[in-house]
């Protein structure tokens, strides 16, 4: 069983309701910590522009609030690159992880990208030697971050549940970001959306990746709508079929811990519901 503050519940992104002064990430730490949300995924999501001036702003704010960030890398990252787009593709993620560790980041969100109709496991060949080599260059660098590749809502994706833990079993300093509403659109026949299901996948997870793991899962949860291709968009919770208490259900019986990432229409305000909902049942 877990404790009621063995997750930290944020936004990926600003949160809409942050007044306009002081603004930028430094405004968004504070607004967060206001709204009793302590962690928050930095939305470098398009580009990383940012200066190491402003880096440091942010790592002062965050750690005066003790607000946990993360970051969300570009989009524009893909692990199955062809020869020629694959090294923007790799500054994109270094980008990320060398700015994001200066404003005190510990983990790195990023897409791991397509297969281009090729197997699962002809991509991941290519994939884990990439990955394994940005770690090391990370590394030598002195630079700590966590990469976590994201589970994404697709079944055209490199990203399953299979595909990240296969990369974390493989390279060390590499742990999964769970989307549990990706994981439930990727069928796109309406399941993993059951207790047993998310027990199932959680103690598969435990298994290969060990039980500490589960203390410091990284999550991203919102509403989503799907077809028979997966994600569409994503959803305000009480406009999904994504059933929320069986989910944290699991969670709890597995004692999981770590930090819990809102990424529907409404952020904020499906994140406190999400650590409303979590402290209730934890704590009951």
């Amino acid at each position: 069983m877990s404790q009621p503050d063995s997750f930290v519940f944020g936004t990926v992104g600003s949160p809409r309701s942050m007044p306009p002064k002081p603004g930028g990430s430094v405004g968004a730490v504070q607004h967060m910590a206001h709204l009793g949300l302590m962690a928050l995924e930095l939305g470098w999501v398009q580009s990383v522009r940012v200066t190491e001036s402003t880096c440091d702003q942010i790592r002062q704010a965050a750690a005066a609030m003790g607000v946990s960030l993360s970051v969300h890398a570009p989009y524009y990252i893909n692990l199955n690159a062809g020869r020629a787009e694959w090294p923007k593709a790799r500054r994109r993620l270094m980008d990320a992880a060398h700015y994001g560790n200066l404003a005190g980041a510990t983990e790195i969100v990023f897409h791991p990208g397509s297969y281009f109709e090729a197997s699962p496991e002809v991509v991941l060949k290519k994939a884990l030697p990439r990955l394994q080599a940005c770690l090391q260059d990370l590394r030598r660098a002195g630079n700590p971050v966590r990469l976590r590749p994201e589970t994404m809502g697709k079944s055209a994706m490199l990203g399953s549940l299979e595909d990240v833990v296969t990369m974390s079993q493989e390279v060390e300093g590499v742990e999964p970001c769970l989307d549990f509403a990706h994981l439930h659109a990727r069928p796109g026949d309406g399941s993993m959306n059951s207790y047993e299901e998310w027990l199932k996948a959680l103690q598969t997870y435990q298994q290969r990746l060990g039980a500490d793991s589960l203390r410091r899962l990284h999550i991203h949860l919102s509403g989503i709508e799907y077809g028979p291709k997966g994600e569409r968009k994503h959803l305000r919770l009480v406009d999904s079929d994504l059933d929320l208490a069986p989910l944290l259900r699991a969670l709890n019986d597995l004692g999981c811990g770590g930090r819990v990432l809102c990424e529907s229409p409404v952020m904020e305000e499906d994140a406190l519901l999400m650590k409303a909902t979590w402290e209730q049942l934890a704590g009951g």
